[in-house]
């Protein structure tokens, strides 16, 4: 069927073709592109597009540079060849079977922990507000330790304990913050109590075991992507695009919930009950990256804050961009831990634990310096 374009408004173009129809519209914040598929239709601004597009070449980059580095090192043209199949079959074993599931899940974890740090952000309106931060990745941690003392092991296990440990830590943080309503910065402040607590309970829980299970659980929380297999790779891309699609349906409402609980109760949001399952949602978007490689700490934190600049969103957090700028940061961060350190193949957390540092003093100077 031929599209036909017509004005929807002012400052409004739409094109529209059988059930799929799209349209630009031009607000005080920016300029939106609309998505109609059927009876469901999507809202986007086109610089998050934009920046999200942009970021895609550092990813691609880091990608690329991840599969050719290593013990046996490959040129691009070698590389190239071994993605069209023109290649012997050690290369393929290399690239496909070594490196590969490594490269992809640190975007899948990265953009996870993007959004997870989004939600939080948004519902506290707060930049400390980071499941890292409010203790939700030391509940996911306590969970992975508990399961490995009671003696179980394997991917669905050790996901198990994460997803249990970290919801039930947000369910306790909720709890204890609530009072007629949960408020952003009583959440952060109760959060930070809650993860210094179970930093100590984890601590505990190492010394006290045995030390097998102590070695274990200590790599594991240094939160390392070395030997990802493909199962994990395709265990945690369903998992995230499973949650990041509920996300996307709760968007309007983590927007309406930005301009306060009275201006989103005006406007038909349920609040509370909107605010945990995004609760539920972010905490599970933790989990997923905790489950496969460990803490990876700070993303989180960062992401939602370096998207807000790049994308000019002011207050709001973008989701698109949140999970954009995750997806190039824990790929970067992987090859840093790689290969920036001579033959030291370094866990990923490492490296985002000290940037990340830095970042936080950052963060904290500046909201000091606003207040």
């Amino acid at each position: 069927m031929t599209a036909d374009v017509r004005a929807t408004g002012e400052g409004a173009v739409e094109r529209s073709g059988g059930v799929v129809s799209t349209s630009l519209r031009r607000g005080r914040t920016g300029t939106f592109w609309q998505l109609r598929v059927g009876g469901v239709g999507m809202e986007l601004r086109v610089r998050t597009l934009l920046v999200a597009a942009a970021l895609l070449v550092p990813i691609l980059v880091c990608t690329s540079v991840s599969l050719c580095l290593g013990t046996i090192s490959l040129g691009p043209g070698q590389l190239w060849d071994v993605l069209t199949g023109d290649s012997s079959a050690v290369l393929r074993k290399v690239v496909f079977e070594w490196r590969m599931p490594r490269a992809l899940v640190a975007i899948v974890l990265g953009a996870a922990l993007g959004l997870s740090g989004a939600v939080f952000q948004s519902l506290t309106k707060n930049p400390l507000g980071s499941p890292d931060v409010v203790g939700f990745n030391n509940g996911a941690y306590t969970g992975v330790i508990v399961v490995t003392i009671l003696g179980a092991h394997g991917l669905w296990w050790i996901s198990a304990g994460a997803v249990l440990g970290g919801l039930a830590t947000a369910l306790l943080v909720y709890a204890l913050a609530y009072r007629r309503g949960v408020q952003g910065f009583r959440f952060v402040i109760v959060g930070i109590a809650i993860a210094a607590m179970l930093a100590s309970l984890n601590t505990w829980f190492s010394i006290a075991s045995d030390l097998d299970v102590a070695m274990e659980v200590a790599v594991w929380g240094a939160g390392s992507l070395k030997g990802t297999t493909w199962t994990e790779l395709v265990v945690a891309t369903i998992a995230a695009a499973v949650l990041a699609l509920a996300l996307a349906g709760f968007a309007r409402r983590l927007t309406h919930l930005e301009l306060g609980d009275d201006v989103a109760t005006v406007l038909g949001v349920p609040v509370e009950r909107s605010k945990l399952v995004l609760i539920v949602l972010g905490v599970s978007l933790t989990a997923v990256s905790t489950a496969i490689a460990g803490p990876i700490l700070f993303v989180a934190l960062a992401a939602p804050s370096i998207a807000r600049l790049l994308c000019h969103t002011g207050e709001s957090v973008t989701l698109l961009g949140s999970a954009a700028v995750g997806a190039a940061l824990v790929p970067a961060a992987d090859l840093l831990a790689q290969h920036a350190f001579g033959d030291n193949d370094l866990p990923v957390g490492a490296v985002t634990i000290c940037i990340g540092g830095l970042y936080l003093v950052w963060l904290l100077a500046r909201e000091a310096r606003d207040t």
